[in-house]
């Protein structure tokens, strides 16, 4: 599978987001506005991961450009050839020298086996999210977003999503964006759906503000 791939929903997440128009009314008609809802995926292991660390507090865009070069990069898209690439490599793909510390961190602790992703997929949301963000560099919205991308989950919110916020802000005509704690709570509202619900809301913002549908966060 390609780190990010595009795909019509399956069957479950057309189902989950008529239950989701059912809890709120004001997700019935994005898809009206913005096209169907584009169903992107990420490779579900190490490759998905380290995209999500790329657009980690950047742009989507200048995210997609690092993307493209790290991947480029002989061995990078596994644990031990990504280890066995210099820092200067690492740097000139366009990755921050933190991100070179959260990228090799990551590839060591998936070579020691301190995270398994066959592991991490039978762990209920809470555990899965915990197992990832314990990795020096990788907080909450990085295991987030995998968990959303990478293995699909249907009830994962990234509550602290800039885009999330100004989505919602928008599609609910709210005075202001709503911190990350408030849109925690707003999105209780959506369970056990808040994964659609993200998505719904990133093609939406997208749709405001003119970028194309398929544009990964």
């Amino acid at each position: 599978m390609t780190p990010t791939a595009m795909d019509a929903p399956p069957g479950w997440a057309r189902e989950g987001i008529d239950a989701l128009v059912v809890l709120d009314p004001d997700f019935a008609g994005i898809e009206g506005r913005a096209g169907p809802l584009p169903w992107r995926r990420r490779d579900p292991g190490f490759a998905g991961l380290l995209r999500a660390i790329c657009g980690q507090m950047i742009s989507n865009q200048a995210a997609a450009a690092i993307w493209g070069r790290l991947s480029a990069l002989p061995g990078a898209l596994e644990p031990a050839g990504l280890l066995a690439l210099s820092e200067e490599a690492l740097r000139g793909a366009g990755l921050s020298r933190n991100k070179v510390l959260h990228v090799r961190a990551l590839a060591e602790a998936v070579a020691d086996g301190r995270l398994d992703f066959t592991l991490l997929r039978a762990m209920p949301d809470e555990a899965a999210v915990a197992a990832i963000a314990a990795i020096p560099g990788l907080g909450p919205w990085t295991a987030q977003v995998h968990l959303l991308f990478g293995q699909e989950r249907r009830d994962v919110f990234p509550a602290g999503d800039l885009a999330l916020a100004a989505g919602l802000a928008d599609l609910k005509s709210l005075p202001e964006r709503p911190k990350p704690k408030v849109l925690a709570e707003m999105a209780l509202a959506w369970a056990p759906w808040r994964s659609l619900a993200a998505r719904l809301l990133w093609h939406h913002w997208r749709h405001v503000t003119g970028r194309p549908a398929g544009e990964a966060p």
